[in-house]
């Protein structure tokens, strides 16, 4: 084996070696700058969240992660609370958002949110699931529900890369679903769009924290089963530059009835 490779190898070791030191916890990945860059879709969810919030008193963020864009918005509604499943996130999110007045509560199923019939203007959710008779249940009446979702097809070129099944669970997960199942639950579509931007790895190091921050790309990866694949991608990294996929995003408005 000629030197170049050699260094090329160890050069992927060391990447992959950083990434699984690093720490994750709530939704940043500023650790990475400009090692993964996303495409943002065309819509803006910040924009649409912060024009309905100027009319609403209170308010919902389903999913908050570490509470760092709900803790963005402004002006916030009187009363605001927020959700979070993953365990390792609700301590993060207590601390940014507890101080702005901001309650946080844990819930183990999309079906039983520890919340009221129609208590809220508005329900913001971000990257989360939900349950569409749960969301007409908690919603007033003419209350809005805002979400941007990560579709099935999310960087499936990552799996193909690695060669790992694409075929999971949520394969199927799409606009056209998501709108399928609010109608049936009487929920009124007032805007909808789906697109698939670009990221970019910069780095095998970059893949290998992406995977772990985000166990449900490939719920079985491990370095060590993966490992010969990994440095098939780290040499096409080093040849092209970049390793260049899609995400799969989606976004739709909706309300509820006032009937």
């Amino acid at each position: 084996m000629n030197k170049v490779k050699i260094a090329s190898i160890l050069n992927a070791q060391d990447l992959i070696d950083e990434a699984l030191t690093c720490d994750f916890a709530g939704w940043d990945f500023s650790e990475l700058h400009d090692r993964w860059i996303e495409q943002s879709p065309s819509w803006s969810y910040k924009s649409l969240v912060e024009k309905a919030m100027q009319g609403a008193d209170t308010m919902l963020d389903m999913g908050t992660g570490g509470g760092e864009f709900l803790s963005e918005l402004s002006p916030r509604p009187k009363h605001i609370y927020a959700t979070e499943s993953y365990p390792p996130n609700i301590p993060v999110a207590e601390r940014h958002l507890e101080p702005l007045g901001i309650e946080v509560r844990s819930f183990d199923h999309d079906e039983r949110l520890p919340f009221e019939r129609d208590q809220f203007d508005l329900v913001i959710n971000r990257y989360e699931s939900f349950s569409p008779a749960e969301l007409k249940r908690i919603l007033k009446p003419g209350g809005s529900f805002i979400t941007e979702q990560v579709g099935g097809r999310d960087n499936e070129k990552v799996n193909e890369a690695l060669g790992a099944q694409s075929m999971h669970e949520h394969y199927d997960w799409s606009l056209n679903k998501a709108v399928c199942s609010l109608k049936q639950n009487s929920l009124r579509i007032i805007d909808a769009h789906e697109e698939y931007p670009i990221t970019q790895f910069h780095d095998i190091g970059a893949v290998v924290y992406f995977l772990r921050a985000i166990p449900w790309q490939i719920p079985d990866f491990r370095v060590a089963a993966y490992k010969e694949k990994l440095l098939e991608l780290h040499h096409r990294i080093e040849q092209e530059g970049c390793f260049v996929v899609n995400s799969h995003r989606f976004l739709i408005v909706a309300e509820k009835s006032s009937d």
